[in-house]
């Protein structure tokens, strides 16, 4: 038998029973990536062919690897190039991409009226807000502010993980959605004002995988895109 340290002071620990493990997949390249227009529901029109390659290299790699056979369930934002995602990821899990259920609340920042808008557009209708010194300005009329998205998009998030208790869900997301979890879940401060954007670089067909328990949120992985290179850890 091997002996362990402590559980008080282990630096690893294992899995607490009825953990949720929730696989965040950022949806690969999407045409509103490439064309500088603003991707909400009406700008989004799916991913591109680098996109769709990208997403299915993943695939390829939870097939060779079976990394992720355990995988009970899927998700996706109601965005095209987050839905698109998950269709191509389902069949490397075994789910039937009709299976996939779609939650407005894990889409990216809601833009409002600027929806659809070129980003140069945009600013010359709406300016630019600076949420790093006031992240509660709404992007435009009808749409998010910085703080109002992170509270959206972790709560749902939080809901997913109460629904799933000792199961691993993936959910087909965004960049800013995966962003938001690493500060709700990780930096977690008191105040929301002072919770700084960490303009994380999230790759495009990258898992970040959260375990949510009774002990809180414990981060497993963060922008894993081994497989963009053939090389799968």
């Amino acid at each position: 038998m091997t002996s362990r340290p402590p559980e008080g002071i282990r630096s690893l620990s294992d899995p607490p029973p009825g953990a949720a493990r929730l696989v965040l997949v950022r949806h690969g390249q999407g045409n509103v990536n490439v064309s500088g227009r603003i991707g909400g529901i009406k700008g989004c029109t799916g991913l591109t062919p680098l996109g769709r390659d990208q997403v299915t290299a993943l695939a390829d790699r939870l097939v060779s690897t079976g990394e992720l056979n355990d995988v009970s369930a899927i998700y996706a934002s109601v965005l095209p190039r987050a839905i698109e995602t998950a269709q191509i990821l389902a069949p490397a899990l075994g789910i039937a991409p009709e299976a996939i259920g779609t939650d407005c609340g894990l889409c990216e920042l809601h833009p409002g009226d600027a929806d659809d808008m070129i980003w140069e557009e945009y600013v010359a209708h709406f300016g630019a807000p600076d949420w790093d010194q006031d992240p509660t300005i709404a992007i435009a009329p009808n749409g998010e502010s910085w703080v109002g998205f992170v509270d959206r998009a972790s709560g749902a998030l939080q809901r997913i993980a109460a629904q799933h208790g000792d199961e691993r869900v993936l959910i087909a997301t965004h960049a800013g959605v995966i962003e938001s979890s690493v500060l709700q879940f990780l930096v977690d401060h008191a105040d929301p004002l002072l919770r700084p954007r960490l303009r994380l670089r999230t790759q495009h067909a990258s898992m970040t995988e959260w375990e949510f328990s009774s002990e809180g949120w414990r981060l497993l992985r963060y922008n894993d895109a081994s497989h963009e290179h053939g090389v799968f850890r």
